[in-house]
């Protein structure tokens, strides 16, 4: 598959993908910023984030793609220090991976303190980002050369991930919310049946 010139070699991205994590998950404060990351669990309510995922379960689902948010936030950051570019930084990435880097996001100060201490630049930005991950692609590329094949659980590949949300779309629109969540139709001043 063609990338573009702009990228670096995906193998050079690859292992120092896997320094980063490493460094990441030495830090001292990992352990704090996981657990906030996934205490997140309250607040994941996209409609179009994680629900993309066959049978999804929260609790079980949550660790795993913590693990994947991770990896994302890796490539995306060692792609940042070979390009110095945050554009070309954000590389694509599968929807609900998307969505549990928006929960590590969230917990600022330790994630701030955790770059700091690793010399590492997270890359992240919600009007630049791409969330149209397919399998082959430069992203699926270096992932593989760092850390084996993407488990297709939660790195769904773009096209497939559409076909999901028309179903979601579908069924949240019979339930009364719409816009993917961002409307509905209750009106809670309405009784409420006993």
């Amino acid at each position: 598959m063609e990338r573009s010139p702009n990228l670096p070699d995906p193998t050079r991205v690859a292992e120092r993908s896997k320094e980063i994590l490493s460094a990441i998950k030495a830090d001292v404060e990992f352990p704090a910023f996981e657990a906030a990351s996934l205490k997140y669990d309250e607040d994941w309510s996209c409609f179009a984030g994680a629900p993309v995922i066959s049978k999804y379960d929260q609790e079980a689902d949550k660790t795993p793609l913590l693990e994947e948010g991770l990896r994302a936030l890796s490539l995306k950051a060692a792609v940042y220090e070979m390009t110095d570019d945050e554009r070309v930084s954000e590389i694509p990435v599968a929807i609900p991976v998307d969505e549990m880097t928006h929960a590590m996001i969230a917990q600022p100060q330790l994630l701030a303190r955790i770059t700091a201490r690793t010399g590492v630049q997270v890359i992240h930005q919600t009007d630049q980002e791409h969330t149209d991950y397919r399998t082959g692609d430069y992203t699926h590329q270096a992932y593989t050369l760092a850390w084996g094949a993407p488990p297709e659980r939660y790195w769904i590949d773009h096209t497939e991930a559409q076909r999901r949300l028309d179903i979601l779309r579908a069924k949240y629109e019979e339930a009364g919310f719409l816009k993917m969540g961002q409307a509905h139709v209750i009106d809670f001043g309405e009784p409420v049946a006993v």
